[in-house]
């Protein structure tokens, strides 16, 4: 079984930063893509930025400049660090693997972690 902890949300005003971490742990035997979702109350989730095993990255328009997703293939852990932060950046934060186990390959996600940003 594969288990994803996340933690790093909270409450920051505009402008300021935050940095998302997810851990992911269990019966992992390989990782391929890592990524970050959002959910702002009344709207579906959205993909904020995803990265591959080698590294390639993609971001939503609406947050590139700003974060910067990144990943640490040993520890099995993906990070968003969120500059410059807007309200309308307000949502849950979901994190999202692709992972190989002894279960075979699935998709994974998060509990979720809540950001809030004050105008």
């Amino acid at each position: 079984q594969v288990q994803l902890v996340e933690s790093g949300g909270g409450l920051v005003q505009a402008g300021g930063s935050l940095r998302l971490s997810c851990a992911a742990s269990g019966n992992i035997f390989s990782i391929n893509d890592m990524g970050w979702y959002r959910q702002a109350p009344g709207k579906q989730r959205e993909l904020v930025a995803r990265i591959t095993r080698g590294g390639t990255t993609n971001y939503a328009d609406s947050v590139k400049g700003r974060f910067t997703i990144s990943r640490d293939n040993a520890k099995n852990t993906v990070y968003l660090q969120m500059n410059s932060l807007k309200p309308e950046d307000i949502a849950v934060y979901y994190c999202n693997i692709e992972a190989l186990s002894g279960l075979g390959y699935a998709n994974y996600w998060g509990q979720g972690t809540q950001v809030t940003v004050s105008s």
